[in-house]
């Protein structure tokens, strides 16, 4: 890919939605003389030998094993006589419900896992106590590559005039994603074999909903508005606070608090449904295998979104193939009911609760299985009640984003949730309506590439969260009493893309020549600290530890292997949106500090 193709030039602006669950992508012709939005539909594999195209492509491999499928089942147009392997999108979905252990699913939640190593081949991660099964896998960063690789092609076979690599293109990421998140979605993104710049979902969604306002959001917001975006999707839950100000008389908007990390959406809804049908199924005598298990949560995720999909269902058939001794032959089937689904989607993940509560935190055992690390409380709203205390705000109007939230009932619940918290039960919460919960995201990062060549307003954003560089505390020993951990501020919250903070007033000696590794640490509400600033006691503050930064750095000339360098730091926030961090020596030579992705016990 070269580097001189000027992508603020090209002719297509173009946003990708890598969802959860789907993944989505939206362009604008800039060639236009009123540019609109349009959709790419994207071809797939819809059943064994047959592709058809969809607005969305479910985020979902399947690993075939060989001969699972006849000769050319797989093939895409683009890859006649490929003898694929492998599926993503649809028949990926239906068909490895049937067979979990050779789907992969959710990367992109594993994508932003610290306790495993993201770039190893780890998926699909079997569940404890299955037996066995030989599949070829892939890394979390490998499956999202291929995820991106099929839009790609999918792009380049109705545009083959325009390549996607040569189109100015913005990926999404959660505004919860941390630095090594973000790193490595652009990794998975460079493995496809694109440049992209990265944009936070819940301010995409906010874009999509600018650009269908046109000049009529002015009407609708004013100056001291807080806008809360509400993003539950099929694998995070995703809170933003956006700000309406006034800068020389004209409205301007800021991007002002990002919540923490939540994996808690879509994925732990069908985990719920699946336990409440698994239940039926043992009292009828039948006993699900790990593998079953698995199969069940598929076929509940199915039946959950047929529901959702069509208001006139008043019920969606789950069935799980035979294994095993318990079940010989044949299949277990069961129905979810519409009172059901949302009886436990309303009150066991979004229940009225007070401005006051907080999740419930669960003491983690001692052995625990490999998994993504879900959220401990299932309740979106207790999750709502904490972001909002810790910012010290309160919204006054509420967009909602994700596939989650298309259920009337459950926005419903949320703005019932806010209003009841509220000062002055006159001022009821206004609700921004105008946008398509499934493309949002994708119109919205597409939308953004015209803002940035001055088409529109801009949020002022920057980074989601401070980060920080440990120091350990020089005091002498005590028995029983940990020194405190200091922390000085590379990156101030609200760092803008392109800019750096180059930390000049205090210089640390650098190993050179042998391994080393620095304590990168992170933290989403102390947005006031400015770069260099110095934390005292990191931990009491909340200022939470994030992977490692680590390298072997060449040694410096004349230095032997070991001995200290005299450096400052230098962080920079590149274009693309992702943290670099240097450590500069007096007479200019700098070496660059690389994030450590293994799993971090």
């Amino acid at each position: 890919m070269s580097d001189k193709i000027d992508r603020r030039a090209s002719r297509y602006v173009v946003g990708i939605d890598l969802g959860t669950t789907n993944t989505a992508i939206a362009y604008v012709d800039t060639h236009d003389d009123k540019p609109t939005l349009g959709m790419l539909e994207i071809p797939q594999v819809v059943r064994p030998g047959v592709v058809e195209s969809r607005r969305t492509l479910p985020s979902f491999l399947y690993l075939a094993q060989a001969a699972e499928f006849p000769a050319g089942a797989l093939e895409l147009p683009w890859t006649s006589g490929d003898a694929r392997q492998f599926a993503v999108g649809e028949l990926a979905r239906d068909h490895g419900w049937r067979v979990p252990m050779r789907l992969v699913s959710s990367a992109k939640s594993w994508l932003c896992h610290p306790g495993v190593d993201r770039a190893a081949a780890i998926l699909p991660m079997a569940p404890a106590g299955a037996e066995p099964v030989e599949v070829a896998r892939v890394s979390p960063v490998e499956a999202a590559a291929r995820y991106l690789g099929h839009v790609r092609d999918a792009w380049n076979a109705r545009f083959p005039e325009h390549a996607l690599a040569t189109q100015d293109v913005y990926l999404t990421v959660p505004a919860s994603f941390d630095a090594v998140a973000r790193e490595l979605t652009v990794r998975a993104a460079t493995s496809a074999g694109l440049e992209v710049t990265l944009l936070e979902e819940p301010q995409a969604a906010f874009y999509s909903w600018l650009g269908h306002q046109g000049e009529g959001w002015r009407k609708q917001l004013a100056v001291g508005d807080v806008v809360l975006v509400c993003d539950v999707g099929g694998g995070t839950t995703d809170f933003s606070l956006i700000a309406v100000a006034e800068d020389g008389g004209n409205l301007v908007l800021e991007r002002v608090a990002v919540g923490d990390h939540i994996l808690l959406g879509g994925d732990n809804m069908d985990l719920a449904l699946a336990a409440a049908v698994e239940r039926r199924f043992k009292e009828k005598g039948n006993q699900l295998d790990a593998w079953q298990s698995r199969s069940l949560v598929f076929a509940c995720r199915a039946a959950k979104e047929t529901l959702l999909a069509d208001p006139t269902l008043a019920s969606a058939p789950v069935t799980v193939l035979g294994r095993g001794k318990s079940v010989v032959g044949g299949a277990l089937t069961d129905e979810l009911a519409r009172a059901d689904v949302e009886e436990l989607l309303v009150d066991g993940f979004f229940p009225l609760v007070a401005a006051d509560d907080r999740p419930r935190e669960r003491k983690k055992g001692g052995l625990r299985e490999l998994g993504l690390p879900y959220a401990a409380d299932a309740a979106v709203t207790r999750h709502l009640a904490r972001f909002l205390a810790a910012h010290d705000r309160r919204p006054t109007a509420i967009l909602f984003n994700g596939g989650v939230m298309k259920s009337a009932l459950l926005r419903r619940r949320v703005v019932e949730t806010l209003d009841s918290w509220s000062d002055d039960p006159e001022n009821d919460l206004s609700v921004l309506v105008g946008t398509d919960l499934d493309l949002a995201v994708a119109h919205g990062a597409a939308w953004f590439g015209i803002v940035r060549r001055g088409k529109s307003v801009r949020i002022r954003g920057g980074t989601a969260r401070s980060y920080y560089l440990a120091v350990e505390s020089a005091m002498p020993a005590v028995p029983g009493v940990e020194p405190p951990l200091k922390a000085i501020c590379l990156a101030p919250f609200g760092m803008e893309e392109g800019s750096e903070c180059d930390i000049t007033g205090e210089e640390f000696g650098l190993v050179t020549g042998e391994p080393a590794e620095f304590r990168l640490l992170q933290s989403s509400t102390r947005t006031h600290d400015r770069g260099g600033a110095v934390v005292e006691d990191a931990a009491r503050e909340g200022i939470a530890e994030t992977a490692p930064l680590e390298t072997t750095l060449p040694p410096a000339p004349g230095i032997e292997p070991g001995a200290l360098v005299p450096v400052h730091l230098r962080s920079r926030v590149t274009e693309v949106g992702t943290l670099e961090v240097w450590c500069v020596a007096r007479d200019g030579q700098q070496w660059k500090l690389e994030f450590d992705i293994r799993a971090q016990q």
